[in-house]
């Protein structure tokens, strides 16, 4: 064999030699999981939530893992406790980004927490799926953001209009309005809102004060609102402090039209049974309560599995609240990769815009500031409620809906409190 020739082969092998090692290097890659992170508030004031919503996206992982996975790849969860702190979000997503190299991102739960993250999605290019945002993207007006809550393209305003909109039922009309919240992103956001609807119905805004995080005495705040004496009371407050302002309102005795709008926690099965009675005739949002016309395919199946592991997991054992958005917006992670084949953020982002999503909450299409195209908050009404079981929250008309029209199942009743019979 000449030298030429020689050479020539062993060209030829050390070619085939790295096309080999190239195949099987993309193979590994292909083999790889996809890797989801996130922060999550496994402790901390919003723990319930968090844990609630960590076991939701598990739930999501394990059922497309059981098909596959995603572009015939397992995905894998990567998350952190952030333990409800803001403060820590940056960091987290930070570390999982440049030293867990997840493909994928989603949000912490919650406004406080969103926030603190944006900066660091927008500056990667990142698409993400908030949970459970306020208002956040009226801050950044980002076009790679989607919020899973129903609350609409103006999205700070769902809750106090489904309020008002109770309040247009009653006789006679009201004319004053006390508003309280509390000194955070949710509380401002949302009385600032409530303050602008008011000032366009006509009312007169008798009282309008905040109150810091971290209040444990309410009193002051209800004596307060009493001496203004309003026809309508618009709290929006944390879950301890609705709590907080439920208790106070009835040990003082407050008399209106109609108290709530925008208690957070009251969705939750613990305060509905540690309030119990307190809470009827009060008003205040929902995103699902029992109800005909809330059946969304997939969504009965997936409450009973997840009831079935809430009690190991120490979470929310009616889960109506966050689980099932949490679910979908997972749902809509996945189809969008399956759909687009890539994990292109852009591609991903352009899809998300593009098309309608079937999830276990219904149809899911999203305006061009990321949020729900059209609302599907509900404001309910307490009705009835005997004692501190945990059943009679499973059943039709403990939560009468008064808004919107389409989900209606019953009129406003006042005043409040109700008068004994």
């Amino acid at each position: 064999m000449n030298k030429a020739l020689a050479a020539a082969l062993r060209g030829l092998f050390f070619g085939v030699a790295m096309l080999a090692l190239g195949a099987l290097s993309l193979t590994a890659r292909a083999a790889e999981p996809i890797k989801i992170g996130f922060s999550m508030a496994l402790t901390g004031g919003i723990a319930a939530n968090g844990k609630a919503a960590l076991l939701a996206i598990q739930m999501w992982a394990d059922d497309i893992n059981a098909k596959g996975g995603l572009l015939g790849r397992k995905v894998e969860l990567v998350y952190y406790d952030d333990q409800s702190n803001a403060a820590v979000v940056p960091g987290i997503y930070t570390k999982l980004l440049d030293i867990d190299k997840v493909d994928l991102v989603v949000s912490p739960y919650g406004t406080n927490l969103i926030a603190p993250a944006m900066p660091i999605v927008m500056q990667r290019g990142l698409t993400m799926m908030s949970l459970f945002g306020v208002g956040v993207n009226s801050l950044f007006h980002y076009d790679r953001y989607f919020q899973i809550m129903p609350l609409g393209p103006e999205s700070n305003q769902a809750i106090p209009a489904g309020f008002f909109a109770a309040a247009t039922m009653l006789e006679p009309k009201p004319k004053t309005i006390a508003i309280s919240g509390v000194d955070a992103e949710f509380g401002k956001l949302t009385t600032d809102a409530a303050r602008s609807l008011a000032q366009k119905a006509g009312l007169k805004i008798v009282y309008d004060r905040s109150y810091p995080p971290g209040t444990v005495d309410f009193a002051p705040v209800i004596r307060s609102i009493q001496q203004a004496a309003p026809d309508l009371v618009f709290v929006a407050a944390y879950p301890a402090d609705s709590v907080g302002m439920v208790r106070a309102a009835r040990e003082a005795g407050l008399k209106t039209m109609l108290f709530g709008g925008g208690l957070v926690g009251l969705q939750y099965a613990g305060v509905k049974t540690q309030l119990g009675p307190a809470l009827d005739g009060i008003v205040d949002y929902e995103l699902y309560v029992p109800s005909p016309q809330l059946a969304f395919p997939g969504f009965a199946a997936f409450l009973e599995r997840y009831q079935a592991k809430a009690a190991a997991a120490g979470v929310d054992p009616l889960g109506y609240y966050v689980p099932p958005f949490i679910y979908a917006a997972m749902q809509i992670v996945g189809d969008s990769v399956a759909a687009t084949g890539t994990l292109d953020q852009k591609a991903l982002a352009a899809y998300m815009h593009g098309h309608g999503f079937a999830t276990i909450v219904g149809e899911v299409r999203f305006a061009a500031n990321g949020e729900w195209e059209k609302p599907r908050v509900l404001m309910t009404q307490y009705r009835g409620v005997a004692g501190k079981e945990l059943e009679q929250f499973r059943k039709p008309g403990t939560q009468v809906i008064l808004y919107p029209p389409a989900y209606k199942s019953g009129d406003v009743a006042y005043p409040f409190p109700p008068e004994e019979k």
